[in-house]
């Protein structure tokens, strides 16, 4: 792909990211990045989320994608912060409402695992790896911190999206028939 046309058009190089990146390790999990996205934008679509929660579930681990720290990083100690890089390279590209549960999936993670006793048992080991070096449970001020975030809702069903999205040998659509929905979500200009 020329350089021109992944500066000119996301889609193609979030296209591209996936075609060299998704089969990469995802943290330990049955599955790999790519299979984790189109099952949580698929588990998006089962619940009727709107087309920007769905983009979100698709890009939610694109950080992951865009760092070459190993895939054992968090079994050596390492968070890769893959929420903020994730959610800066989709507000280059997309809205808020795209972005911003990006950002905030890692927080959710942290909120449902302090407002409901049973969440933690929900989740994977690798997970609970990440999620201690993420901070672990929030604090009742970072709970409420949290819920002044208007896209803090869309967030939390994201999590949940992505606690669903480990599966190995789902059925889900492919990464390109995603790219209708996120050609109508870029932002031009």
């Amino acid at each position: 792909m020329a350089g021109e046309d992944r500066v000119t058009n996301p889609v193609a190089l979030i296209l591209e990211l996936f075609r060299e990146r998704g089969s990469s390790e995802y943290g330990g999990e049955s599955v790999n990045q790519e299979e984790h996205a189109l099952q949580a934008a698929a588990c998006a679509i089962a619940e009727g989320a709107d087309e920007a929660l769905v983009a979100a579930s698709l890009l939610h681990d694109i950080g992951h994608m865009l760092h070459d720290l190993p895939d054992d990083a968090p079994d050596e100690g390492i968070d890769d912060h893959h929420e903020n890089s994730g959610a800066r390279f989709v507000a280059e590209h997309f809205g808020p409402e795209v972005a911003e549960p990006v950002r905030l999936h890692v927080a959710a993670k942290r909120y449902l695992t302090a407002v409901e006793p049973d969440y933690m048992a929900k989740l994977s080991e690798p997970s609970i790896t990440s999620l201690m070096l993420q901070g672990g449970p929030m604090s009742t001020a970072e709970q409420e911190e949290f819920r002044q975030n208007p896209h803090w809702e869309a967030a939390v069903r994201l999590r949940r999206y992505d606690e669903l999205a480990k599966v190995p040998g789902a059925t889900t659509p492919s990464v390109d028939d995603f790219a209708p929905l996120l050609e109508r979500l870029v932002r031009r200009g």
